[in-house]
């Protein structure tokens, strides 16, 4: 177990948890997978169960030994970096993770028919950027019975290092890729789309009919303006939640997960 004692957070091989933005870091470490960083011991035993490739680790000295000490015996031939707790603190965020932090490589990439092939119910994350909801909506999915997610490039990317947090690790468990068309990807792999939307032609969530089909996909849109009107005309049924007070609407992390739960396969 190499131990790395570090006095300042320009120490080679710190930049990766120090100094690097997120695009520098998809792209400027390793230009086919890229690194991201996950916070907190919960969360990084998540993603090693997952398969995901540990590079380094990054922890208060109080940690070798106590919280973090599963951690390093699962990758005893990679750098440890450790210094004082006044020190690491600088970093950004440092108190939300525990006090450890690990630097992964990215997986490869999967392909939207890879993520449709055995799903019966997938959600489509259309435009959606804030970090916190993507976090959210990725979580609810794992804890409700969601097989994959297909987000559009104009998406958060869900490696985000909030991203990760927020879902507590859920990121690590759904499968997930990139679509530009993922009305067309759904159509190919058999599925009809349900757009979370208001309109005129908004059936009630719990419509029969969507709970009767075999496979199902939800499209879910940006925080403020909601779906683009091309992504509402294009999908099979255009959905609404009921609901109270005159309230038109919800977060759409929160409205996720009360479509996941209703449309989960029985």
């Amino acid at each position: 177990m190499p131990v790395i004692e570090i006095e300042s957070l320009r120490h080679p091989g710190v930049e990766v948890f120090s100094t690097l933005t997120e695009a520098q870091l998809r792209n400027r470490i390793d230009p086919l997978r890229g690194i991201f960083i996950a916070e907190s011991p919960k969360v990084i035993r998540v993603a090693l169960d997952a398969g995901y490739e540990p590079v380094a680790l990054l922890c208060e000295r109080k940690h070798i030994a106590g919280d973090a000490a599963d951690l390093v015996a699962r990758m005893p031939h990679l750098p440890v970096y450790t210094g004082e707790r006044e020190l690491l603190a600088r970093l950004t965020g440092y108190t939300l993770t525990r006090g450890v932090l690990c630097a992964m490589r990215r997986p490869a990439p999967l392909t939207a028919a890879e993520v449709c092939r055995d799903a019966r119910r997938v959600a489509v994350i259309h435009g959606v950027t804030d970090t916190t909801n993507i976090g959210a909506i990725f979580r609810s999915a794992a804890a409700l019975g969601v097989d994959g997610i297909l987000l559009t490039p104009d998406s958060c990317d869900p490696l985000n290092r909030r991203a990760v947090r927020v879902s507590m690790g859920s990121v690590f468990l759904v499968p997930w890729a990139w679509s530009e068309h993922p009305f067309q990807s759904l159509k190919e792999a058999g599925f009809r789309t349900a757009a979370l939307a208001l309109t005129q032609r908004s059936v009630s969530l719990d419509h029969p009919a969507l709970k009767a089909e075999p496979r199902l996909a939800l499209v879910l849109g940006t925080e403020g303006d909601g779906l683009p009107a091309q992504a509402i005309e294009g999908a099979d049924y255009v959905v609404r939640i009921p609901m109270f007070h005159g309230v038109d609407s919800l977060n759409v992390a929160a409205a996720s997960a009360v479509a996941f739960w209703e449309l989960r396969v029985r």
